[in-house]
């Protein structure tokens, strides 16, 4: 058996009409699509209805019925799935040993949309797509048009470049008034650059991740936050101290060979970049306190810290000639203990007072 079904998916022959819906039947099919001429002559699902009945008549050499049924207006989901139910409720008023197998008649791409709810309850034949012969593609380029529009990744990937551009004109006229002629041309090309080569790397993912992150730092009250901004201050100050150091060392002896220079360098800065390393990590062991997942290892970074800025002072020092080698002997032996001594104690710590959440 052949069930022609013609579908108005945002159901303007029930809003529009008192038809009760699904129509069933080649008579009842027909006076609803007379009756939606009547309330709304323009509206194409009135050629879908007459398509139906056309295509009911046209069918000779077998058993054949027509039906309407309709969706919801502006939720195609909700739709989609009212289109369904209705086909539930004709195939279940459809008396037959046949199998059954349906012609989709549809006004455009949008009605279409429901074709996977009707194809998981009947067999397809064909779809036929109803418009009015003047304007053939209107209905199909203008819901393309929306969908593209509608979807946040494609819209930022057509209309942001395409903004860029269209503001070169108003920017050249701006920059002209200014005396700069050609630097929008170089600030417009190079915008459209960084976003064009931000999408190719998926730059906006990254950032997405990093703004999910920090946003959750800040709502859960991790100390890391403000120890990584005062480490950040920390190395930036340690950077200009060890440039400060650099130059000074140049102003006393002149010419600098390369590994003077890092060392000049690395002598300015260590204790800064020390105080930053102890500081993020006092931040991260006080987290893990805080989260019930502290171990005693932990306490091993600031340690750490410490034992690697003795051994650089002690060797930068040395180079420079600001100390001696027996000093240089002891920076050296004092952070190989530090960092023993520290691993000893808290492995020790640790096998004695485990973790209560471990232990468990």
């Amino acid at each position: 058996m052949l069930l022609v079904l013609c579908v108005d998916l945002d159901d303007d022959l029930g809003r529009k009409t008192d038809v009760e819906t699904p129509v069933i039947g080649r008579d009842a099919v027909e006076e609803a699509a007379v009756a939606l001429a009547t309330a709304d002559p323009e509206d194409s699902d009135v050629n879908v209805l007459f398509e139906g009945v056309h295509l009911h008549d046209t069918v000779e050499d077998e058993p054949v019925e027509v039906v309407a049924v309709t969706g919801l207006d502006g939720n195609d989901v909700a739709a989609n799935r009212a289109v369904g139910e209705e086909i539930d409720t004709v195939l279940a008023s459809i008396s037959t040993d046949e199998d059954i197998r349906a012609i989709v008649v549809t006004d455009g791409a949008q009605d279409e949309s429901v074709l996977p709810v009707v194809r998981s309850r009947v067999p397809i034949d064909a779809v036929r797509r109803v418009v009015v012969r003047q304007a053939q593609d209107l209905e199909s380029m203008y819901y393309t048009i929306k969908q593209v529009l509608d979807d946040p990744e494609t819209r930022g990937t057509i209309l942001v470049p395409l903004g860029i551009l269209l503001l070169i004109y108003p920017l050249a006229i701006i920059a002209d008034q200014l005396g700069l002629p050609g630097a929008v041309f170089g600030i417009t090309s190079g915008l459209l650059g960084l976003y064009i080569l931000g999408r190719g790397l998926g730059a906006e993912r990254v950032l997405d991740t990093l703004i999910d992150r920090l946003r959750t730092v800040l709502y859960a009250g991790r100390v890391t936050l403000i120890t990584y901004v005062v480490a950040a201050a920390l190395l930036v100050i340690g950077g200009v101290s060890g440039v400060q150091t650099l130059d000074a060392a140049q102003a006393e002896r002149g010419t600098l060979s390369a590994l003077e220079v890092l060392a000049a360098l690395v002598f300015g800065a260590i204790r800064w970049f020390a105080a930053a390393g102890v500081t993020t990590s006092l931040g991260r062991v006080t987290d893990e306190y805080l989260a019930e997942s502290f171990e005693w290892r932990y306490l091993n970074a600031p340690f750490y810290v410490l034992a690697i800025a003795a051994v650089l002072h002690g060797v930068s020092a040395y180079f420079l000639d600001y100390v001696t080698l027996s000093y240089l002997a002891a920076a050296l032996t004092g952070g190989t203990i530090l960092g023993l001594v520290s691993t000893l104690a808290f492995a020790v710590a640790e096998s004695r007072f485990p973790n209560k959440r471990a232990s468990a």
